[in-house]
């Protein structure tokens, strides 16, 4: 079987070292033999793989990168939107899902000729409901909220791919985060960097900024070995549904995966496949229980000045399988220190903004760059929903975004906290190597620290960048006279 992994803009690099990761799982290797396409060189919104029908749940439980893993059903040039339907109606759709359940269908384009993708949207709708009727006499009904099932299209200059997605909702929804309204930093965007910083299990991080705590969150997740999709499989039972607040209703124990209302996927064989999988995760993080006896252990820990947000980071720790409460305090980051004296450690931070930045004498005004990456926008073209028919829906968006990025960049008094911030590094967290991940392109200059990498990624629709900064250690008075 052929398949997509979806994942942010930016983290096809990580991505690729990931699935080579799971793919050399024993689990995984028990299900057959994978390949795994060549990592790309520039941005293309996710890698390519074959291997057999249940690596979709392997990836499912176990990529903390990916957003989404689509199967492809068929490949073929088109040129006009009667192709489209042609392809589609051809496919045994009876095979994976019946008329009774409720369907949806989203396409995505990249240099498309078509002048309407919502009529192309259209047609492959028709001809999957025409051919489901056709076959069982029964028409499933659309769904574009809550669907049972999604089919995906994309669409090149030349070739169209049809696609079923194993995921359901979006794999950044692990199903711990307790919250509404807000959409902060997505957890594959988290995850994608912690590899990207070269963060391992063992090393210090402190997040002096942490709100509710992703970072954090699936750090401490890594170094136990608790999958992603641990909560979303039941694998932790009733104690651990998921959180009712922020996700929808088919992100439960019972169907948490688009596979799991698919028919190949409920049979036998393929449910011995399920079982075994989260069997062997299980019994993975019984073993790095003992080596992480407890939240100290870990060497994760972070601060925040917003007491509703610390508060928040508990109930997540705790929703996240993980062990006694998280190491996390509330206070001001300029008063922030290393953790237990820690040296060389790695600060990991993606600064807020608007109403989360508490200022000496007041709260920032702007508007909250961080609450604009919500799920309804796209991360890049495979996640895309052009129901409009127009193909530059993001162009739009795109510069808005960069019109309110403008607006906070001259907040003086957010430019004030970071000159003091960046003085703070220097002084308190000399030898660590710092990392921020905002959409402030002049932040280096801000903090009057020279960065020495950049790296550009995407949360949600927001062009972002990483910016790394070596802390050099400050020279005391004694090492001076010593050298002079």
């Amino acid at each position: 079987m052929r398949f997509f992994v979806v994942c942010p803009g930016g983290l096809e690099v990580p991505l690729a070292q990931e699935l080579a990761e799971i793919a050399q799982r024993p689990d995984a290797k028990a299900l057959g033999t994978w390949v795994i396409d060549p990592t790309p060189t520039s941005p293309t919104g996710g890698i390519g793989l074959a291997g057999p029908l249940s690596a979709a749940m392997a990836l499912n439980l176990h990529s903390r990168i990916a957003s989404r893993v689509l199967l492809q059903m068929a490949q073929a040039p088109y040129r006009q939107e009667d192709d489209l339907y042609k392809l589609a109606s051809g496919l045994a759709w009876e095979d994976w899902f019946s008329s009774k359940q409720t369907l949806r269908v989203d396409i995505t384009a990249h240099r498309s000729p078509l002048k309407s993708l919502n009529f192309a949207t259209l047609k492959i709708k028709d001809a999957i409901v025409d051919r489901l009727r056709d076959v069982t006499g029964d028409r499933p009904n659309i769904d574009t909220t809550f669907p049972d099932v999604r089919v995906q299209a994309h669409l090149t200059a030349t070739h169209v791919t049809i696609y079923l997605d194993t995921s359901g909702e979006a794999l950044f929804k692990r199903g711990w985060r307790d919250e509404k309204g807000d959409a902060p930093l997505k957890e594959n965007l988290a995850a994608g960097i912690l590899t990207i910083i070269g963060w391992k299990p063992g090393q210090t991080l402190f997040d002096p900024m942490c709100g509710s705590g992703t970072f954090l969150i699936e750090a401490a997740q890594t170094a136990l070995a608790i999958p992603p999709g641990g909560i979303r499989a039941g694998m932790y039972g009733d104690g651990a549904k998921p959180s009712k607040l922020a996700y929808r209703p088919l992100v439960t124990s019972a169907d948490g995966f688009g596979f799991q209302r698919l028919k190949p996927f409920n049979e036998a064989a393929e449910q011995k496949h399920w079982v075994s999988l989260k069997e062997s995760s299980l019994n993975e993080i019984l073993e790095k229980r003992k080596q992480y006896p407890d939240a100290q252990s870990l060497g994760i820990s972070g601060s925040d000045i917003n007491e509703k947000l610390v508060a928040m980071f508990r109930g997540n720790w705790q929703r996240a399988q993980l062990p006694d409460q998280p190491p996390v305090r509330q206070v001001d980051a300029m008063a922030s220190k290393p953790p237990s004296n820690a040296q060389n450690g790695v600060m990991l931070l993606n600064p807020p903004y608007g109403e989360r930045l508490v200022i000496k004498g007041g709260r920032g005004q702007g508007a909250n760059l961080r609450d604009m990456s919500d799920d309804g926008e796209p991360e890049n073209r495979f996640e895309l929903n052009l129901e409009t028919g127009r193909q530059s829906t993001k162009r739009s968006s795109r510069e808005s975004l960069k019109k309110l990025q403008a607006q906070e960049e001259q907040d003086p008094k957010f430019v004030e906290f970071l000159r003091q911030f960046g003085q703070h590094l220097k002084e308190a967290f000399g030898g660590w190597s710092i990392f921020v991940l905002t959409a402030d392109m002049a932040l280096p200059g801000q903090l009057r620290i020279k960065e020495s990498k950049r790296t550009p990624l995407f949360n949600g629709p927001l062009e972002c960048r990483l910016f790394k900064f070596e802390m050099h250690q400050k020279r005391t008075a004694s090492s001076h006279t010593e050298s002079e």
